[in-house]
């Protein structure tokens, strides 16, 4: 990271608040996701494993049709703050307009390549014959509230980028809210089974995304900024979200072989990375949290041309990455004993899941270095540079992945793989930072 000189203790707290005021909330918006798929998980598991078994499989390809336009909330946030930065309100919202209305157009296009092609996704995965159907139902149902998940994450984005993670906040609290609900009375109360857990979930995504959308027209409205879709500004977010979406492609394509490889190791094998990969996401949106701070404030700093407030701030916000990695990890070790039996009660399950934990709380303090440096880099508009970092990423952990099930490696030698993908991440990231590049101010990068 490029070097910058120890803030004054004054300037360190006044860092400190801005970064709790804006991570605090941005981590209970973050973590709707993984609470909505484990709350999902704790329900379905309870149903069978094959059930369990095939919930993994359908979330994580879910996961990657959502998550790879997560770009419609990681360069809203930066393009918005730039400009918020640069004084001007009127056009920062209406960057945001334009983010919404690519939204519900690559929402539409999602649907209607995942319904017809789901059996044959789940195919791919190598899943057995007694979860490929709950698989297939739980993803069919739950495709249709894609649009409402990218309309959240622009909407996100918007607020974000406008300094506000607490209306996020509020939003996400009520749609975790009525997932639950909703879960446990169509799943068991309506007697639905894994299609009620999916169909809870599309309704609260609905619900979410509506109260979203009030919020960002009221604002438009206030700012004088326009409504309608303007097919040059969508031409223009679409262009400038393109090299996130090759570095989420590339990371979503990580995810996938992980859950292609558990899956090949059997039902109780992917049932455990199905609960791994929940906490593990958890974790992950903790520590994003700290780099959606960093995406505000970086973007902020450079758009009003403070070249070493962004530098100080960055070298702050990696020591925050560090500490609440080592928290994490240590709260991973000793509570893997007692989180298991909430998902489920197959003891064969416990047994693969436990010394996974292990090297997931290895890995956490990497991951808080990793999270951070990804969100100032993102703030910074260094999008072509991630795009080739995670390239890279991949290029490293697919082949070691792909050789697990050859040498007989189980579900410990898989997390061991992702270990490895999260160091690779660490140390491109860090020499980017490093090399001062990243810095580039005005209201446009």
């Amino acid at each position: 990271m490029t070097q910058a000189p120890a803030a004054p203790r004054a300037t360190r707290r006044r860092h400190d608040r801005e970064i709790v005021a804006l991570a605090v909330p941005a981590f209970g918006a973050l973590i709707a996701e993984p609470l909505f798929l484990m709350a999902d998980t704790a329900i379905v598991g309870h149903l069978g494993t094959a059930q369990l078994a095939g919930l993994g499989v359908a979330s994580a390809l879910l996961a990657t049709a959502v998550s790879i336009f997560v770009f419609l909330a990681y360069a809203t946030t930066a393009a918005v703050a730039r400009r918020v930065g640069a004084g001007d309100l009127q056009a920062a919202i209406r960057q945001g307009m334009d983010g919404i209305w690519l939204a519900l157009m690559l929402g539409a296009a999602v649907i209607a390549v995942v319904l017809p092609t789901a059996p044959s996704l789940v195919e791919l995965f190598g899943t057995s014959e007694t979860a490929a159907p709950y698989a297939i139902t739980y993803l069919r149902i739950s495709a249709l509230g894609i649009p409402a998940m990218l309309v959240v994450l622009a909407a996100t984005g918007v607020l974000r980028g406008l300094q506000n993670t607490r209306t996020p906040l509020y939003v996400a609290i009520a749609g975790f809210v009525a997932n639950a609900v909703l879960n446990v009375g169509l799943v068991y109360g309506a007697d639905l089974g894994i299609a009620g857990s999916a169909w809870g979930t599309v309704i609260a995504q609905f619900g979410m995304a509506a109260a979203y959308l009030v919020v960002v027209v009221r604002g438009a409205r206030k700012h004088g900024a326009s409504l309608r879709p303007d097919a040059a500004g969508i031409r223009a977010s679409a262009q400038a979200g393109a090299p996130l979406l090759v570095r989420t492609l590339s990371l979503r394509a990580i995810l996938m072989i992980a859950t292609g490889v558990a899956a090949r190791l059997g039902d109780a094998d992917i049932a455990a990375h199905q609960i791994i990969l929940s906490l593990w996401t958890l974790f992950a949106f903790a520590l994003d949290a700290i780099a959606i701070a960093g995406q505000a404030i970086i973007g902020r700093y450079l758009g009003a041309g403070d070249t070493q407030g962004a530098r100080v701030v960055c070298r702050r916000m990696v020591e925050w990455g560090i500490a609440v990695g080592v928290v994490l990890g240590g709260l991973v070790i000793a509570f893997r004993p007692l989180y298991l039996p909430l998902f489920t009660s197959d003891s064969a399950v416990h047994d693969i899941a436990l010394p996974a934990l292990l090297m997931v709380a290895l890995s956490q303090p990497i991951c808080g270095i990793v999270y951070v440096l990804d969100g100032v880099l993102m703030g910074a508009g260094d999008g072509p540079y991630l795009a080739r970092a995670m390239l890279l990423t991949l290029a490293v952990f697919a082949p070691v992945a792909l050789l697990i099930p050859a040498f007989s490696g189980g579900l410990t030698a898989v997390w061991a793989a992702m270990t490895l993908m999260m160091t690779v991440r660490m140390l491109t990231l860090w020499l980017r930072t490093r090399s001062g590049r990243w810095i580039v101010t005005g209201a446009t990068r």
